[in-house]
């Protein structure tokens, strides 16, 4: 009776917690949180200082005595203790810092992970304040949070790229069929960029200056309207302040290597797939998620490459997490599809 009543006081929230960007759903509200996975602390110690918005807004401007973390890489927990203060202050933000409740938490993973990975994500989540953690894959989140019909027997595809990892997988019955991950993402094409302008113009940037450069020219194939944009960095010759003018060509130049690697898990993941599964793809095609999939012509690339259909989910960014919040009303689908060991 008791946990029942202390249950009612719960909000049980679902977490996409991405290399990029953490988003958090709270059951019957919706997202309520959007912020960059980035902590900033006080050099030589775990004391936080900040954490999302803030943090991100740190990131390569701080004093030497603060440093801006990311402690997630590739979706995996780079540093624990970082990720658990960075969880901790986003479920009290999510509740207005009430600390005496302790919700039930879903936690969107990649499905490459290790147990070891997983125990770490469930653990973060309990210190941070969780009273039961369930994990469930990222694919499989964005595949409900799209709507997709998983648990009729029929293939689903769904590409998940993410900022640290892309995620590709079959999804049939409640379960999936087959999944394939590779750490490739929005971060590698950022990397990409900062490399290509190093190594042609030996300009550095910084990577806040990366992203705004993919999202503002990043395409993959040509497009109509091809633009330019004057990016400031430093000269790594001269070492003074540098501004320089990019064209679309240039910034899909530099893309090339880390698209190719997507177009390739895909192309991997039909090859491998069941042919009664394939049969259905034809007519379904895939749906691709996460904020990769916003990389302009990437959803034409990857149809011309594999003869399918091709859709971008409404809202790519939030896929996962509303994965998550549809299944915070269905607890006991989730222990029936993962098995009773999610349970703490």
């Amino acid at each position: 009776m008791l946990s029942r009543l202390f249950g009612l006081f719960s909000s049980d929230i679902g977490i996409d917690l991405g290399t990029a960007n953490t988003l958090v759903y709270v059951r019957d509200r919706g997202i309520v949180l959007r912020e960059p996975s980035v902590v900033a602390v006080q050099e030589g110690t775990s004391r936080v200082l900040a954490v999302g918005d803030e943090a991100k807004r740190m990131l390569g401007r701080t004093p030497g005595s603060i440093v801006a973390i990311r402690p997630l890489k590739a979706g995996v927990i780079a540093d624990f203790e970082i990720t658990e203060a960075m969880l901790r202050y986003f479920i009290r933000k999510v509740h207005n810092r009430r600390r005496w409740i302790r919700p039930r938490v879903i936690v969107a993973v990649p499905s490459g992970i290790t147990e070891v990975e997983k125990r770490a994500v469930k653990d973060s989540a309990l210190h941070a304040g969780a009273r039961d953690v369930f994990l469930i894959e990222e694919t499989m989140a964005a595949a409900i949070g799209v709507g997709l019909p998983v648990q009729e027997p029929a293939g689903n595809m769904v590409v998940d790229i993410g900022g640290g990892t892309t995620e590709v997988a079959m999804i049939s019955l409640a379960g999936i069929v087959f999944s394939r991950s590779v750490r490739v993402g929005g971060d590698e094409m950022d990397e990409a960029i900062t490399q290509y302008l190093k190594r042609t113009y030996n300009l550095l940037i910084g990577d806040r200056t990366a992203e705004n450069i993919k999202i503002t020219l990043g395409s993959a194939i040509p497009a109509g309207d091809e633009s330019s944009m004057e990016v400031k960095g430093r000269d790594l010759v001269a070492g003074l302040p540098k501004t320089l003018t990019l064209n679309s060509e240039e910034v899909r130049q530099a893309l090339q290597e880390p698209v190719s690697a997507i177009v390739d898990t895909v192309r991997v993941a039909l090859e491998r797939c069941l042919p009664e599964l394939s049969a259905d793809l034809v007519d379904r095609g895939m749906v691709l998620a996460g904020g990769g999939s916003m990389l302009r012509g990437l959803d034409k690339m990857i149809s011309e490459e594999t003869g399918l259909p091709v859709h971008i989910a409404e809202d790519p960014l939030s896929a996962v997490a509303e994965g998550t919040g549809v299944v915070l009303h269905e607890l006991d689908f989730l222990r029936r599809m993962t098995g009773s060991d999610q349970h703490r």
